[in-house]
């Protein structure tokens, strides 16, 4: 369901589409946990059990707002506290109700609040309360440069007859990523620039280097060996030593990709 459909039937209540929203991006259904507060609906995610989404029903009155008549409430967590405290200040959001500590806030479902905007919200809360391994998966491509020691491997003549190998993976990389091969001495530059295709190979070697998983590479661009040495790395982009996977800093991949 997009966010612009939320609210496409009239008849429908706000409640009951958030669930179908819900629902259908992210497979996560309503749960009642209280016998007490049957209008209480939790939502959380599979793997952590966290809860990222809360909707229940209170008393304006209990809310500090005016009437004593029933409204709903969807509580959504924030992962940056300026931004909670930003939204608190405006109409139709409140501290978080019962759970005000950890960047928790409550959004009136009364209409106050347009649907698209508390559809981005759920968003938000669901991208902050993910696991670790989660957020891993859904961040978008990073850039990285790793080291190659011509030592082990003969990585200078690595693509004289493929554009695409297999090569040690490193923590953290996934598919989609850019990674820049720096090859260590007598070479002490950055030599190419891969795209990685495939992750999590499995392959198991004990050494002088041990490898547990592959990844597949393919050279986009070579440099010469002049263009980015070690020591322009280490004067120009703070780079001082290239010992695993490291992200780089926006001016080298500036740089790289001039």
């Amino acid at each position: 369901m997009k966010a612009g459909e939320i609210m496409k039937n009239a008849g429908d209540s706000l409640r009951k589409n958030i669930y179908e929203y819900i629902r259908t991006k992210y497979g996560t259904e309503p749960e009642y946990l209280w016998m007490k507060y049957p209008g209480y609906a939790v939502f959380r995610h599979s793997d952590n059990n966290k809860w990222y989404c809360i909707i229940m029903d209170i008393k304006r009155s209990k809310l500090g707002l005016a009437g004593d008549d029933p409204v709903d409430i969807l509580n959504v967590k924030m992962s940056d506290p300026l931004l909670a405290d930003m939204l608190v200040q405006e109409a139709g959001f409140l501290r978080g109700y019962h759970i005000s500590r950890g960047n928790w806030v409550s959004v009136l479902l009364d209409g106050t609040v347009p649907p698209e905007r508390i559809t981005s919200l759920i968003d938000m809360s669901y991208n902050a309360t993910m696991s670790a391994k989660k957020k891993q998966k859904t961040r978008p491509p990073k850039e990285w440069i790793i080291p190659a020691n011509p030592k082990y491997y003969d990585i200078v003549h690595a693509f004289d007859n493929a554009d695409i190998i297999n090569w040690k993976q490193g923590a953290g990389i996934r598919k989609g990523d850019t990674v820049y091969m720096y090859v260590g001495a007598p070479v002490s530059a950055v030599l190419y620039k891969c795209t990685v295709t495939e992750t999590d190979i499995p392959y198991e070697y004990k050494g002088k280097v041990n490898i547990s998983a592959l990844m597949k590479i393919e050279l986009q661009r070579r440099y010469s060996p002049e263009a980015f040495t070690f020591r322009r790395l280490n004067d120009e982009f703070g780079i001082f030593a290239v010992r695993g996977p490291r992200g780089i800093p926006f001016s080298l991949s500036a740089a790289l990709n001039s």
